[in-house]
């Protein structure tokens, strides 16, 4: 495949994209929460690329994209609960895993008689979807387990030459991956923290359990993943000798930091960046270290990201 296109987020370019998603290729689209890398979820040759060009395991399922609420009802059950988690946080940085009803290709589900759904609320990510007019699988636009994109910059310097286009409109605002609810039953139950904070989730008086069976049920869900080159430690107050640290609040001689102030959903949009400059700075063999990060707010879902980091590979 010839050197990937990056694209402008104009109408025209909008249509480009979406004329190469009806034909079977991959477009990286940017989202709230991280670019992700489309292809036709109904097309199994489009879907079988996107896990060829990741890298991705067929077992991991991915996410359907979406740009109506009344386009769900098409693939999947939209239940009582579903339907009011949709009410108060789609479009936006939530995922709902809703019973399947078919009309996808199968690898999009991995087997499973569940399907992730999403509406992103990026104006470009749902332009290039209501231009292509149908569901797009769209998992994270990087190497399978390495480090999530935030800008095109970071989608071609791990896809260049595997992906057909890039659609580049800047970095992404929340940068943290969705949140992953089960919306299947009466109560939500939390696969994976993401963009969408526990506490708004509760706040609907809904409450919200917590998965512990380790099965893979939705995406985002292996234990070591987002990871870059070097080795991560985490916790880390101090610095050791040859270590990139990653300060979290008030922390001098940091190399990066992932907020001054110590302000979570800054550190949420600052994560995937400070991995990538990081990983830079360490190098492959290097060694990265991050300040501890309060598990409250967007904190839980980014020490989730970082726990998979430093998970052994």
């Amino acid at each position: 495949m010839p050197a990937t296109r990056r694209l402008s987020p104009q109408p025209d370019d909008l249509r480009r994209a979406a004329e190469v998603l009806r034909a079977g290729g991959l477009v990286a689209m940017p989202t709230e929460t991280v670019y992700g890398l489309a292809g036709d979820a109904r097309n199994d040759r489009a879907v079988a690329a996107i896990f060829a060009a990741k890298g991705r395991p067929r077992f991991n399922p991915l996410i359907v994209h979406l740009a109506q609420v009344s386009q769900v009802t098409e693939f999947a059950q939209l239940t009582p609960l579903a339907e009011r988690l949709a009410e108060a946080f789609w479009p936006g940085p939530l995922t709902m895993v809703l019973p399947f009803k078919g009309g996808l290709s199968p690898l999009v589900t991995a087997g499973l008689d569940t399907v992730a759904i999403r509406l992103p609320a990026h104006p470009v990510a749902r332009a290039l979807l209501t231009a292509f007019g149908g569901p797009l699988a769209a998992p994270s636009a990087n190497p399978s387990g390495r480090i999530s994109p935030v800008s095109a910059a970071h989608v071609l310097a791990g896809l260049d030459g595997r992906i057909d286009a890039v659609i580049d409109a800047g970095p992404c605002a929340v940068g943290l991956e969705s949140t992953i609810l089960d919306a299947t039953g009466d109560r939500p139950v939390l696969l994976r923290a993401g963009g969408l904070a526990e506490e708004a989730i509760t706040a609907l008086g809904v409450g919200l359990d917590q998965r512990s069976d380790g099965a893979i049920t939705a995406p985002g869900q292996l234990a070591s993943h987002y990871a870059p080159r070097g080795r991560v430690r985490l916790e880390a107050r101090t610095p050791r000798a040859g270590e990139v640290w990653v300060g979290f609040g008030p922390c001098p001689g940091a190399a990066l930091t992932l907020s001054e102030t110590g302000d979570t959903t800054e550190a949420a949009a600052r994560l995937f960046h400070a991995l990538h400059e990081a990983d830079a700075l360490a190098g492959p063999d290097g060694r990265i270290a991050f300040a501890p990060v309060p598990e409250t707010g967007l904190g839980r879902a980014v020490n989730d990201r970082l726990r998979r980091a430093a998970a052994p590979r």
